[in-house]
């Protein structure tokens, strides 16, 4: 006799076996940031990430967001929640959340611990939603100013497609090739 508990393992059997995976979706925090499951959980050591992540593969990139805001809000529900974008990035960067006005102390590449607001401002990150793309190797970040340790930045909301490209634009190193404009361009008239 069937009962309802096998009747609902059933059903979510069922699902996935026609090929919905199912997928885990961003919680908004009590700090009144929306998070990703995926994103990186760190001791805020910025040489320490930057190691990991090329250990893994992948590169570092600091997501700067701010309770309220509705373009972070637009780029987890709508951006992140894109497979297409949100597994891409996944597979190839860890992505650092950082509150443009929070108080947890980081430490950056030249040993100085600051707040996180402070860490902005010395960055000059000014709005969000904004992501850092940060060089490889953290040695030649000990000595470079603040600008010199970024390879590209992405200010304010752009949308999936355009997002996505510009993370493969840093995952390809494209920046050593030219820039962002003429890669998109390219892009663009490839498909």
């Amino acid at each position: 006799m069937p009962t309802r508990r096998r009747i609902l393992v059933g059903a979510l059997a069922a699902a996935c076996c026609h090929g919905r995976a199912v997928r885990a979706e961003s919680v908004l925090g009590d700090d009144g940031l929306y998070r990703e499951p995926w994103f990186l959980e760190s001791f805020l050591d910025l040489p320490d990430d930057l190691r990991a992540a090329n250990e893994a593969g992948r590169r570092l990139a600091i997501l700067w967001e701010l309770r309220g805001c509705p373009l972070c809000r637009r780029l987890h529900q709508v951006n992140l929640a894109d497979p297409a974008v949100g597994d891409f990035i996944r597979a190839r960067f860890d992505i650092l959340q950082l509150n443009i006005v929070g108080a947890r102390e980081v430490t950056d590449f030249d040993g100085e611990r600051l707040t996180e607001k402070r860490f902005a401002q010395k960055y000059g990150v000014r709005s969000t939603p904004t992501v850092q793309f940060l060089a490889e190797s953290a040695a030649a970040m000990r000595t470079e100013p603040p600008a010199g340790r970024e390879v590209l930045r992405i200010t304010g909301y752009v949308p999936p497609r355009e997002f996505r490209r510009t993370f493969a634009f840093v995952a390809e190193r494209g920046y050593a090739r030219g820039d962002l404009d003429g890669y998109l361009a390219r892009a663009e008239g490839g498909e």
